[in-house]
């Protein structure tokens, strides 16, 4: 494994295919409030390219245009919060989106654990570490162990997307799952607006 780091956008050049796993790493769980400092992708070839954000930085011209582009799917693992995130710091609007959690939500439903770390012990066998998760994500020098923690959350998605799509085609939701999918930019902006829990517009 590799972990490349730039400051504040992709390098020109940098080719993920048709198919690029997306993290992102903020300074808190409100996208509204607690700004972004990290976006993660990955391939799935075993590479994570981290791309630090700098406080106050409103634009990242190729990040940005591989997020929009319609020929590269983007995979996430709660894309909601992510895609969130990446629109309030960028307007970009992500599409088309995968998100690993919702998959897991539709097929999985004898269980509670949708969490990642769950996920890729069940379905991919591998084991990986939360324990930077809280860490200082805001800080001008990431430390190894957190370049470390936010590479995993994204090199092993396109091996859990593929074991999530066996399930949602054998239970014949993949095309609910779709649609789930395609309505997340704007479940993303309802949330920046205001409209999340507990005044969610699809509650009674």
């Amino acid at each position: 494994m590799t972990v490349y780091l730039y400051q504040e956008d992709l390098p020109e050049g940098l080719d993920f295919g048709t198919s690029v796993a997306v993290d992102t790493e903020t300074m808190g769980l409100d996208p509204r409030r607690d700004r972004l400092c990290l976006v993660q992708l990955s391939a799935g070839d075993g590479n994570a390219h981290l791309v630090q954000i700098a406080r106050g930085q409103t634009q990242a011209p190729r990040l940005c245009q591989l997020l929009n582009d319609p020929k590269v799917e983007k995979l996430f693992h709660f894309a909601r919060f992510d895609v969130a995130a990446l629109y309030n710091a960028f307007g970009v609007d992500t599409r088309p989106i995968f998100c690993t959690k919702i998959a897991s939500k539709l097929v999985r439903t004898s269980t509670e654990r949708h969490g990642l770390k769950y996920l890729l012990s069940e379905l991919v066998g591998v084991d990986i570490s939360k324990q930077q998760q809280s860490s200082d994500w805001g800080s001008a020098e990431l430390s190894k162990a957190q370049m470390e923690y936010a590479a995993s959350d994204v090199l092993y998605l396109h091996r859990l997307k593929a074991a999530l799509i066996v399930r949602l085609q054998r239970e014949d939701r993949l095309v609910l799952a779709q649609s789930c999918f395609d309505f997340l930019p704007a479940r993303a902006k309802l949330d920046l607006l205001g409209w999340g829990e507990p005044t969610d517009i699809f509650h009674h």
